[in-house]
């Protein structure tokens, strides 16, 4: 079953329960890939569904860091518990050591010299790890394998 049927089926299910909350950000969720396929006239795959997934997770997390800075803990709750719902659509995250091991293998591969090599570091490294670890934390290590 792709990912893309999962959400559709965990969609149901949340009708079925009278689940309010699961079924409106599993709603938010199945509305954003429905625009990706019609803006760019395709079906989406799984990987698509990922960055999709992780886009929004992105946007959650800094919508709670607002929301907590203006003081309205009620709004971030929320956030939170949106947050968590798209998380379980993510495969398994990469423990910050096997992150490093990827990072080390890559540049191995990729043979970076320096820090203008972190373009084609980053490239290999995001098609394996999307989904499974924070970028952001991935370019830094990355940053500071090749300032070595």
């Amino acid at each position: 079953m792709s990912l893309k049927e999962q959400i559709t089926e965990d969609m149901k299910a949340a009708m079925r329960a009278k689940d309010s909350g699961r079924l409106a950000t599993i709603r938010l969720l199945t509305a954003a890939i429905k625009q990706k396929e019609v803006d760019e006239r395709i079906d989406v795959s799984d990987e698509q569904v990922l960055a999709i997934i992780e886009k929004m997770n992105k946007q959650r997390k800094d919508s709670i860091s607002q929301f907590e800075a203006g003081g309205r803990q009620d709004l971030a709750d929320i956030e939170k518990a949106e947050l968590a719902i798209l998380s379980t659509y993510l495969p398994a995250a990469l423990s910050e050591a096997e992150v490093q091991a990827e990072v080390a293998a890559a540049v191995t591969a990729v043979g970076a010299a320096g820090p203008q090599d972190m373009g084609k570091v980053m490239g290999v490294l995001k098609s394996k790890l999307a989904g499974r670890a924070d970028m952001t934390a991935v370019s830094a290590m990355v940053k500071v394998a090749l300032t070595k």
